[in-house]
């Protein structure tokens, strides 16, 4: 028996997304043990009874009455297919570190106010529990806000359904949505703290608030949030150059983020500054970096890391490698910057991390692994053997449903006066949209020029005919002469809220205020929601599928079937059909 997976995708406007797929045997049968787990096996028998915890002892961590030197590296659970985290987990403690680190994205725990989601592979208890049974510490990185190069930093897009919304800070508005994320979220962490038998030794106070620094409150809201909510481990920050003298917070331990042995030094004496001897941990030492769209792959020199992260070592400090494993930014999650110019970020996560996005060993991980067993003076263990990948035959989409077809299968259209930003839709239960993309139709009965604020990229139709785009750059176009009655169209995509920076305030998506032809205001709107989730897709029964036509209308959703034989290997997509410069794909695997 052959296993088949449906792809769907959508031609419509903008760069081609390749995400990863391939699902492989995973070790279901390990985690259904995982409650029962004895957490005593982390420690030997003659610590069982102290349970101090990690704590600060001059320039030293001390855990229990053994100086610790912290040797980390991140892994997110949610970039990672829930059967692989026992793989990249095995390769972590291969490469001989001893400590986990991840963060916790609360937009995709949180998808709609008060319904929270922790299953399958955003379970986070059950990756924190795996990692104890491996043997790893874990340093929690709990937000709320966590950067993290995923979609406005990770806070949910329904806390700008709010006009007056100040993220980031004591506005109340923030702080309310905060604490009811935190009393659910700290109910699952604190029984997996250390100190109750757990592997959570650290947990880091938000995330590079120095660099943000809106509101002097905020910090000591959020660490007493923590606290309060029975957090009793380390508590700890972690800041950039930008932003490290202003991240302090007291009672909590300084960490610093970095990529070179200058900012090392640099870094180090700030922190000798501020907070005298204390022992010193490179939270984040960014062992490659993420991609943008229409840049380059980013690349940093196996040899240039082992340099830097022999000179952290050196120098007496702890560290985290960031990332060790990067992963993949599966749907619409992926953040974007806009400093000078807007840049959203790319599909995959591979950060030119320690293991590829893939989970492939890198030249970075055999020298790192020879360094870390020098340094505990204990061999790791043996590297897991890779997973198998599979060259598949080349397949092209079979059935072709154009969008204008689809609309009729939707959901009923909102009907406004005026656009309506995504974020503000009256859907999923009143909490707006977060992802994908807005159709908006109008009629208009002359021609001139069509101005207004797109977020991020919108393609504009005449009727079913595209006559260009509006964007960052291009906030007008010139409308044709028109026939009378026109429907004016812009199908909208949302291509990642900037997840760092000082306007993540202004991160709505859309038709952001009026659409103006020759300077008036249009009226009159029907607007579409495409989130893109299975569940949309799920609305077009085959029955409404054709065979593809030789004159193809755009946009259009496209329907092939990738076969992968009785025993699934991991594979790419490669999307070749995405040669036009007018043309995005958007990949959605449907399953078996």
């Amino acid at each position: 028996m052959l296993n088949v997976v449906s792809v769907l995708f959508l031609a419509a406007a903008s760069a081609c997304s390749s995400p990863a797929v391939g699902p492989s045997p995973g070790s279901s049968a390990e985690e259904s043990h995982l409650s029962r787990l004895n957490w005593s096996t982390l420690v030997p028998l003659w610590l069982q009874h102290q349970r101090l915890g990690l704590r600060t002892k001059g320039p030293d961590f001390i855990l229990e009455d053994s100086i610790f030197q912290i040797l980390g590296g991140s892994i997110h659970y949610f970039r990672v297919p829930r059967e692989y985290w026992r793989d990249r987990l095995l390769k972590l403690k291969a490469c001989g570190l001893n400590t986990l680190t991840t963060y916790v994205p609360w937009n995709l725990h949180e998808p709609e106010r008060g319904k929270f989601d922790f299953s399958g592979n955003l379970d986070l208890e059950a990756f924190i529990q795996l990692a104890a049974k491996i043997g790893l510490w874990v340093i929690l990185r709990p937000g709320p806000y966590i950067c993290s190069e995923i979609d406005l930093g990770g806070l949910p897009s329904w806390l700008l359904q709010d006009p007056d919304m100040k993220l980031r800070t004591t506005y109340h508005g923030f702080t309310k949505a905060v604490d009811l994320y935190f009393d659910h979220l700290m109910s699952r962490v604190v029984p997996l703290q250390y100190k109750h038998g757990g592997p959570i030794i650290a947990v880091q106070v938000e995330n590079e608030y120095g660099s943000y620094n809106k509101d002097r409150a905020y910090m000591p809201y959020i660490k007493k949030a923590l606290e309060d909510r029975g957090i009793i481990e380390m508590l700890l920050t972690s800041d950039n150059k930008d932003g490290l003298e202003k991240g302090v917070v007291d009672g909590v331990l300084a960490t610093i983020n970095l990529q070179s042995q200058q900012e090392l030094m640099a870094l180090n004496t700030v922190l000798l500054s501020i907070q005298g001897i204390q022992p010193k941990m490179v939270m984040e030492y960014w062992t490659g970096w993420f991609d943008s769209w229409g840049g380059s792959h980013n690349i940093l020199d196996s040899s240039e890391v082992l340099q830097t992260v022999s000179a952290i070592i050196k120098d007496g400090s702890s560290i985290n490698l960031y990332m060790f494993h990067g992963g993949t930014n599966f749907g619409f999650i992926n953040g974007a910057m806009h400093f000078n110019d807007y840049k959203a970020d790319v599909t995959s996560y591979d950060y030119d991390a320690i293991l590829t996005e893939a989970g492939d060993y890198t030249a970075k991980y055999t020298k790192l692994r020879e360094l870390f067993g020098t340094v505990s003076g204990i061999p790791p263990p043996p590297p897991p053997e890779l997973t198998a990948k599979m060259v598949y035959e080349p397949m092209s989409p079979a059935l072709y449903l154009s969008l204008w077809d689809a609309i009729q299968y939707m959901d009923k259209p909102v009907t406004s006066e005026t656009p309506i930003n995504m974020e503000n839709l009256p859907v999923n239960n009143g909490n707006g949209q977060a992802f994908g993309y807005v159709l908006y139709e109008t009629t208009i009965f002359s021609s001139g020029v069509l101005s207004g604020l797109v977020r991020d990229r919108g393609q504009v139709f005449l009727n079913r005919v595209s006559i260009g785009f509006l964007d960052y750059k291009t906030t007008k176009i010139t409308i044709p002469l028109t026939q009378g009655y026109t429907i004016l169209r812009i199908l909208v995509e949302n291509r990642g809220r900037v997840n760092y920076g000082n306007n993540i305030d202004s991160q709505r998506k859309g038709l952001i205020g009026n659409l103006y032809l020759n300077n008036k205001a249009l009226k009159n709107f029907k607007i579409y929601s495409l989130d893109m989730t299975k569940q949309f897709l799920q609305r077009f029964d085959m029955d409404n599928w054709s065979v593809i036509p030789k004159e193809l209308t755009f946009p259009a959703f496209f329907l092939g079937a990738l076969s992968v034989g009785i025993y699934p290997s991991d594979t790419f997509l490669k999307l070749e059909v995405c040669r036009t410069p007018f043309l995005t794909c958007s990949l959605i695997v449907l399953g078996p």
